[in-house]
């Protein structure tokens, strides 16, 4: 069984053998990511959800790019809540239990980053579902396929064909407007004919 405890977090999060996509990586992700939403809603970035959040560095991050947007994060980690939750802004929860959380929604932007590889296939619909009602903006959805070479944590790595996802996203409401970067099915029309991947 897979445990994200203090072990967890400092084999995959700062011991340098390990440590995959921090630093210089995370503000330029961040950065291209906050770009898309306020591209697409027009004004600066107001509310963030961050779903499987781990230890809360996109918080970090984005408090220095947008430090009046109030951020929330969801992580599954009872070490993470009981270490960061208070100064971060964390609560417990997974993908599949979002819809227990008794979130506010109407989030600017909701960011599920290198995570829904890790999720069951009973819990991807019904998470994604829950995830687009929460939705106002933009969702980043960090996601790896069994086409991907990946390197880093692959204890539990459901490897899914890219079908699966799109499938799974459309089904939920969401419409891919490039780099991972989603949107709900009524601000589609937002979009123009090439910012739509499906065409």
């Amino acid at each position: 069984m897979k445990h994200y405890d203090r072990g967890y977090f400092d084999k995959w999060y700062r011991d340098p053998r390990h440590r995959v996509g921090g630093g210089a990586t995370l503000r330029r992700k961040v950065a291209m990511v906050v770009g898309v939403a306020e591209y697409l809603l027009q004004r600066p970035l107001r509310s963030v959800l961050d779903v499987g959040c781990g230890e809360g560095r996109w918080r970090q991050v984005l408090r220095r790019l947008r430090p009046a947007a109030v951020y929330e994060g969801v992580d599954a980690s009872e070490y993470v809540v009981r270490r960061y939750g208070r100064r971060r802004n964390l609560r417990l929860g997974a993908f599949g239990t979002l819809h227990t959380l008794d979130l506010p929604g109407g989030y600017d932007l909701v960011v599920c980053s290198d995570v829904l590889h890790y999720v069951p296939g009973r819990d991807l619909g019904p998470g994604l579902r829950t995830l687009r009602a929460l939705l106002a903006g933009v969702a980043f959805l960090e996601t790896y396929t069994r086409h991907d070479a990946i390197t880093g944590d692959l204890v539990g790595f459901h490897g899914r064909p890219a079908a699966t996802y799109f499938r799974a996203f459309a089904e939920a409401g969401l419409v891919p407007c490039g780099l991972q970067c989603y949107v709900p099915d009524d601000l589609e029309e937002d979009l123009t004919a090439l910012e739509r991947l499906h065409g």
